[in-house]
């Protein structure tokens, strides 16, 4: 099932960017070369972070994984993985293998959704420069509702995933 998803999204991908350069064919070109050269900067990031997340889960055990952040963890496991998520910082074209691995090796669905959902919109890491370009009432009121909002997510995901 999975595999004719991610088959069906290729051929989409495939007919969309015939029709595009049909009609343009040299702004078509040019956004290849563009997205081709976006690939090769963000790859040797992607690359390394994607190592250091491996030898991560290599050096801790499914049954750690479990009991921090596993289904039976629950609110704790939750806010763990909360608190992980909103101080990481990696593409969130990262995320998503990691989060992967996680539900692999025994981390609760809920609590891989919090985490997925606090790293892409929590930004601990960032606050100081959102701070100097929103202003602190507007930066720690965003951050806070997202964290929030993280929960209420993960409680929508977990309740229809499992």
């Amino acid at each position: 099932m999975d595999n004719l998803f991610t088959y069906s999204l290729y051929g989409v991908t495939a007919v969309l960017l015939a029709i595009s350069y049909v009609k343009d064919r040299n702004k078509t070109m040019l956004s290849l070369k563009r997205a081709w050269k976006m690939f090769i900067n963000v790859l040797p990031q992607f690359i390394s972070i994607l190592f250091l997340a491996g030898l991560l889960l290599a050096a801790v055990s499914p049954e750690t994984i479990q009991y921090v952040i596993g289904a039976q963890s629950g609110f704790r496991g939750m806010l763990t993985a909360a608190l992980l998520g909103a101080v990481t910082l990696v593409p969130v074209l990262v995320a998503f293998p990691v989060a992967a691995r996680l539900l692999q090796n025994g981390a609760g669905v809920t609590q891989t959704a919090v985490f997925i959902s606090t790293l892409t919109m929590v930004g601990f890491v960032t606050l100081p420069m959102e701070i100097k370009y929103l202003g602190k009432k507007a930066a720690v009121l965003r951050n806070a509702l997202a964290f929030l909002f993280s929960f209420a997510a993960a409680f929508l995901i977990g309740a229809l995933l499992t």
